[in-house]
This record gives structure tokens, sequence and C-alpha cells, in this order.
């Protein structure tokens, strides 16, 4: 099987279940594992380089407003990998690229690959998109069982925090302007023995204002802006507290997004585990 892989987490899905060398092409994000960046990459981004995160949101709403796509497919690049199978999702436009234009590339290439959409909004389906994959690509048995260790360290952080006092905690998917979270995120909040007093767990990711985060006093607010690294996210989180905008007195902790918070992938058990850490010591 020769596999083409649009998302950075569902590349990290398919070399974890033991079909890496079945992937042939992926996304310029596609960086874990450090052998997803041998691969051709197939989907670029259209927004210019070197952006802050107000500068991020600003291009990002001007495209949407004027129904520009934020992602560039090489149909060259795709037509000449000869895909069996094509792993694309439906999930959020400014992420990755959409499920129609793969369509409408695949269409126009008279390629016949099979196309697999993702569209988790909850641990669960994160878990649920492992065996979906280890399905189409005959990994049944791996794909079992990674969730079931995943569902394993899951289990055990919830043990570990079980009874014990929950902070208050803000989870920022971009800082400028602040988002509340959406998605599975509120829940990864709940399984570190956190209170995600922000957002809502399957929902989307919403826009949100400073006088919100001081009304929801928060006792840790946690960095996570979507697309950032743990070193980016914390020069934003420096940036929050040199300006003031954040309650005073309350602990701030940036996290790597891209590994742990953002993409949904199997490293997101890491980022509840590190928040467990962080809220509850241990």
């Amino acid at each position: 099987m020769r596999i083409v892989s649009l998302l950075p987490s569902t590349t990290e899905i398919l070399f974890a279940i033991g079909a890496g060398d079945e992937v042939v092409g992926v996304t310029f994000e596609c960086d874990h594992p450090a052998e997803a960046r041998t691969r051709r990459i197939v989907s670029t981004s259209n927004l210019p380089e070197g952006l802050d995160p107000a500068g991020i949101d600003a291009a990002v709403s001007a495209a949407v407003a004027r129904g520009e796509d934020l992602y560039r497919l090489d149909e060259d690049a795709l037509a000449g990998l000869d895909a069996d199978l094509v792993v694309t999702q439906d999930l959020c436009a400014v992420c990755a690229i959409d499920v129609a234009t793969v369509d409408d590339a695949l269409t126009h290439l008279g390629c016949t690959a099979d196309v697999v959409t993702t569209d988790p909004h909850t641990l669960a389906e994160v878990l649920g998109t492992v065996v979906e994959l280890g399905r189409r690509t005959g990994r049944e048995a791996a794909a079992a069982a990674l969730v079931a260790s995943l569902e394993d360290r899951l289990a055990a952080v919830r043990r570990r925090v079980t009874g014990r006092t929950r902070p208050r905690v803000v989870v920022l998917e971009w800082t400028d302007p602040p988002y509340a979270p959406g998605h599975w995120i509120p829940e990864m909040v709940e399984a570190a023995g956190g209170d995600c007093v922000l957002g809502a767990a399957g929902e989307k990711s919403v826009r949100t204002t400073w006088e919100d985060v001081h009304a929801a006093r928060p006792d840790v607010v946690v960095v996570a802006p979507c697309g950032f690294d743990r070193t980016a996210s914390q020069a934003q989180a420096d940036a929050l507290v040199a300006a003031g905008v954040l309650p005073a007195g309350v602990r701030v902790h940036a996290v790597d997004a891209d590994a742990s918070w953002a993409r949904p992938g199997p490293r997101l058990v890491d980022g509840v585990e590190e928040l467990a850490g962080v809220l509850h010591g241990g």
C-alpha cells in the first residue's frame, strides 16, 4: 500500500501502528517521528512567513473571508506518488487542507485512491481514528494495542488525581486574540485533575476576551497556541505576563502545543500526564 497523509496527527498514528514504511507523502508540518521528514511533501501553507500571533489571526481571517485556501496541494507530487490511500480531514480549515480540495484534485488527476477523512472532536474519537487507520492498513492488532496502552495511561492518571482538589484551569489555544479551547482539550484538563473553566468539550474553540479570562478565576493558565512548540509557547507566555493581561498571581505554564495538545494523535496522553504533574505534582 502507498499512503499519503495530509495531517501531522495521522502521519504520527500511521508510524505508531507500523505503517510508516508505506507512507510516501506528507505535509510540510509532518515532523514526528523524524523519519516522516524523509517523505515527499505534497501540501504547504499559503500564509506568509514571520507573522506574529496577531498577524497570523488577521491573515487567516482575511483569507477565510475571501474564500481562499490556507494550504496548497502539489498536484504534480500527488500524481507522481500513485497513492492507494489518502488520509485527510474535515475538522478545521485552518489546521490542514480541506477534504473537498483533496477530492477535487484526485478527480482531476483521475486517481482512484481511497480517501479516509478524520473528524475527531473528543479523546474517544481520537482513539477511534487509530482504530480506523489500523483497519484501513491491515494493522488492526497494532492499533488495538496502541489504543489499549493509551487508555491504560489515561486511567492511571485519573486514579492518581481522584479525590484531590481540582485547580481551575484556563487553556489558551491562541494568545492574540485569546481563544478558549474546544474539542478534546477540556477533556484533557479534566483527566489531569483540573476544571477547565473556559471552553466546552467536543465543541469548536472560540474567541474570548481577557475580561472573560479574569472572570473565570483560574488558578493555572496553560499557554498552548495551536501550531507552536514549547519554546514559542513560552515566548508567548512571557509576553502575556509582561503585558499584564493575565490575572494577578495566576500560575502560567507553557506547553508544546504541536506535540501534545493541538494534534489529535497519541501524544495527547503525554499532555495529560504533563498537566497532571503541573497541577498535582509527581
